[in-house]
This record gives structure tokens, C-alpha cells and sequence, in this order.
């Protein structure tokens, strides 16, 4: 089977085989190194100028990917970490972002920023965050995420085709996961383009789990432990597509909802999901939607304090018992 930093690999060589006006930048994407996470790996040596790897400057990083667009190609730029995206956020929300709108007619800034994210590998306060809710709600700006589900050159080809602009998170863990597999309890769908993962054949779940792709192994672990020493029934839906919020299907019949996030509390993605669903499911939720979070903290690299710090199975097993009790 393949790894999804593999899978992301053979999207990137495709892309910019059959799209010539194509460009990557970013730090040390260039032979042999091949990117941080290999995820870049003989791009240069097949596409040659079209990939560089630039100097340490996230801003001119992004910029150049910004004006690259502008000017009629298309741009996608890594960022090594997605925790340095701050210090792109000025030519990401003020200029590519509003670019789309502000020459006073419609202008296509096709650029994909690609943020590794995440922690549970030992990197510390400063190389492991999900800074995904810091870009919510920027007017021209749309938030993608690598899920083990979702092919990345559909989602690559669906990033272009918005003409704006968009940040696509890839959790450093999710990288040595496989793709399409999921707990041996589950199987999985795709419904109007998000994953709906469930049980067969158990009619209606005591709870429905939304989360991101970084989450989905943690939350398939839960819904396990859920299943078989809480006889509770989960199912999950994970959106590609983290901002605007899309659609969720099937939740019309949601005894509760459950909303896991990897980013510290306040301001997330989770409370933009819920927000987005309390007009759609007022009259038939019987208790308010639950929010799980990682910590308000910086993020240790110690392993034991960093599992205390970010959301984990048991946090999620836990959070689900608490709301259902």
C-alpha cells in the first residue's frame, strides 16, 4: 500500500508533468535533499528549473509563489514547517489573499501554500502546531487538509481550479499512514467529496465525530475503544476542506456531534464547524456539540508531556463518555 508522503510524491510529479506552468518553491525541495519530509523527492531532477529551493524567508517564499500566479502560472510553495506560515502571514493575507478582489475585477491567484503540521514527534513548542484557525475567515484565502481518504491530485486539481489562493495542511504523522485504510471495525465512503466512516450495519450512531485528517487515526482509535468497552456507536466525517466549512452529510440524523481539533483552544476550527452546523441541526440536537481541543499551552517536546498537551485517543474516548453520559 502507499504512504501518503508517497501518495502526495506521485500527485506532485503528475501535476506538474501534465501542467506545465507549475512551479515549486520552498527551503531544500530541490535533488537530493527532496524537502524536509521527502514529499519533493526528484522533482528537480525531472522538472529542473520549475522547482527551486530558495532562501530561509518565508515571506519572499510566499511572495514570489504569489507573484508567479499573478503574473499567469501557478505556484505551489512548502513551507518546512507549518508553524513559520506566520511569517508569511502578511503576503498570504494581504497580498495574494486580497489580490483576488481588489484590482477591481475578479483576478485568479491559482497558489497552494503546503504546511506540514502537527506534533507527536518530539519537535518542541516551535516546529509542532496546527496553526489552521490563525487563516480562518481571511476574505480570498481557503484551507485545505491531506486526508488518508482523499486523492491529493484531485485536491491539487480542485485547489487550482478555485483561482484563489489556498493553504493545505499535511500532518507530519499522516505522512508514514497508508492510504484508503481504515480500522479493521470500519469502511469508509466518500459522500458529496467528504469521508464518512462507519459501522456496518448499525443503524444510528450515538455520536458523530468531524475532524481533520491529522486526527483520523487517533479518532478511529477512540471510536474503537468506544465500540468495544463502551458499546457506543460512532461514525466520522472528515472534510478535505476545512474552510468555508463545507457541507457535512448525513447528520440530519445525529443523536450528538462531536468536533475534534489538534489546535489549542480558542478561535478553532472546531467552533467554526459547530457555528456552521447550529442553524442546520437546532431543532434535532439534544445536547450542545462538543468541542474537543488540544491544550491552551505551548506544545513540550518530551514525549509523556507532550501527549497531556495535544488531543489524543483516550481525550477523545473520554470527551464522547462524558457527553453521552
Amino acid at each position: 500500500m502507499t504512504r501518503v508522503s508517497e501518495h502526495l510524491n506521485q500527485a506532485l510529479h503528475d501535476l506538474m508533468e501534465s501542467d506545465p506552468s507549475v512551479h515549486l518553491l520552498g527551503e531544500d525541495v530541490s535533488d537530493p535533499y527532496g524537502g524536509a519530509f521527502k514529499v519533493t523527492r526528484g522533482l528537480s531532477s525531472r522538472f529542473g528549473s520549475r522547482v527551486r529551493s530558495t532562501p530561509l524567508s518565508e515571506g519572499a517564499i510566499a511572495g514570489v509563489g504569489a507573484g508567479l500566479a499573478l503574473a499567469g502560472d501557478k505556484a505551489i510553495v512548502e513551507i518546512m514547517f507549518a508553524d513559520f506560515v506566520a511569517l508569511a502571514f502578511d503576503q498570504i493575507t494581504n497580498f495574494a489573499a486580497k489580490s483576488t478582489s481588489m484590482y477591481g475585477r475578479p483576478v485568479p491567484v491559482p497558489l497552494v501554500v503546503r504546511c506540514p503540521t502537527g506534533g507527536n514527534r518530539g519537535y518542541g513548542p516551535t516546529h509542532s502546531q496546527n496553526p489552521q484557525k490563525h487563516f480562518i475567515g481571511v476574505p480570498g484565502l481557503s484551507l485545505f487538509e491531506m486526508t488518508p481518504f482523499h486523492d491529493a491530485g484531485e485536491l491539487f486539481a480542485r485547489m487550482f481550479g478555485l483561482g484563489r489562493p489556498c493553504l493545505f495542511f499535511e500532518d507530519k504523522v499522516l505522512y508514514t499512514r497508508q492510504m484508503y485504510r481504515t480500522d479493521d471495525l470500519f469502511r469508509f465512503e466518500l459522500v458529496d467529496d467528504v469521508a464518512r466512516v462507519h459501522l456496518d450495519g448499525a443503524g444510528r450512531p450515538d455520536c458523530t465525530l468531524v475532524t481533520h485528517g491529522g486526527l483520523v487515526h487517533r479518532t478511529l482509535d477512540a471510536m474503537r475503544a468506544l465500540l468495544l468497552e463502551d458499546e457506543l456507536v460512532c461514525e466520522l466525517l472528515v472534510p478535505a476542506q476545512l474552510y468555508p466549512v463545507p457541507r457535512l452529510p448525513g447528520l440530519e440524523a445525529a443523536a450528538h456531534v462531536c468536533v475534534v481539533d489538534d489546535g489549542a483552544e480558542g478561535g478553532t476550527w472546531a467552533a467554526e464547524v459547530a457555528t456552521a452546523l447550529y442553524p442546520r441541526l437546532w431543532d434535532r440536537l439534544r445536547r450542545p456539540i462538543t468541542l474537543i481541543n488540544s491544550a491552551d499551552g505551548v506544545i513540550p517536546a518530551a514525549p509523556h508531556l507532550e501527549r497531556e498537551v495535544l488531543v489524543q485517543a483516550d481525550s477523545i474516548r473520554a470527551a464522547v463518555r462524558e457527553a453521552l453520559s
